[in-house]
């Protein structure tokens, strides 16, 4: 597949998307809107692909939607064609979080508005130590509710900081990101992917499948009680004990040696 917005390779199982205007900080545009959510579906059917790193060419990540490619444009826009663009946006987070394969952000620099979703809706966010965050939408007069900013960021670092982080829209560096949980790690700029790409490399080897389950269950977990919750997760660990991966874990255990999974 072809896309313009970004540079994709594979390598050995591993897929990097590097989104690619780094004169403007990687901004996104419509295409690169459209083309992020075409590729995270692609990406549900691909079966070479098992882990995904996302990053941005040059000094940023993402500074988020283009002020003259969107922002200008949609105020030449009637309602049906904003709610068009809206629910674009929208899918390609819908499309990351039901991606049943863990998803990498290696955070090398802003990561705003839009950006700041990306990586947000990445299940790991590695960050360089020159990397800064900023959920800028009321600056700009819209509400929080962007691209499910209003139910990823508050699980991740809670709602009081989630609502400071979004009412006020200020800009935090690598450490308070750190800090408050939403950076998982931070490393020194030079070796951002490097460190991304080993932990991509450990989250491969590992059982991909019931890799899977568990994003999908932290998901569902989220919106049901205890007593469904744990009727989810007897059917779903049921299911991996079926698995051959299963078998290998304890083989390998037996055995002592590491295990070898995703065979089958």
């Amino acid at each position: 597949m072809d896309y313009t917005s970004f540079i994709y390779e594979v390598k050995d199982g591993i897929a990097i998307i590097s989104l690619n205007d780094p004169d403007k900080l990687n901004a996104l545009t419509f295409q690169s809107y459209e083309e992020l959510e075409r590729l995270f579906e692609y990406l549900a059917r691909d079966d070479q692909v098992k882990v995904i790193i996302i990053t941005g060419a040059g000094k940023g990540f993402c500074s988020g939607g283009s002020v003259h490619e969107i922002i200008g444009k949609l105020m030449d826009m009637n309602a049906e064609e904003l709610k068009r663009f809206t629910r674009m946006s929208c899918n390609v987070v819908k499309n990351m979080q039901s991606l049943k394969k863990p998803i990498i952000a290696a955070v090398n620099g802003i990561a705003a508005g839009a950006g700041a979703m990306l990586a947000l809706a990445s299940d790991l966010r590695i960050v360089s130590d020159r990397a800064k965050f900023a959920f800028l939408f009321t600056k700009v007069g819209l509400s929080g509710a962007d691209m499910g900013a209003l139910y990823l960021l508050p699980r991740i670092v809670g709602q009081g900081r989630a609502r400071e982080l979004l009412f006020l829209g200020d800009t935090i560096d690598s450490q308070e990101a750190y800090r408050i949980g939403l950076a998982n790690r931070v490393v020194e700029h030079e070796i951002l992917l490097a460190e991304a790409y080993r932990l991509a490399q450990r989250l491969k080897e590992s059982p991909l499948y019931a890799l899977g389950v568990t994003k999908e269950l932290i998901e569902r977990e989220a919106s049901v009680d205890l007593d469904q919750a744990l009727e989810l997760e007897s059917r779903a660990q049921a299911r991996c004990m079926e698995t051959p991966d299963f078998t290998e874990g304890y083989m390998a255990f037996m055995e002592k040696r590491a295990p070898v999974f995703n065979r089958w």
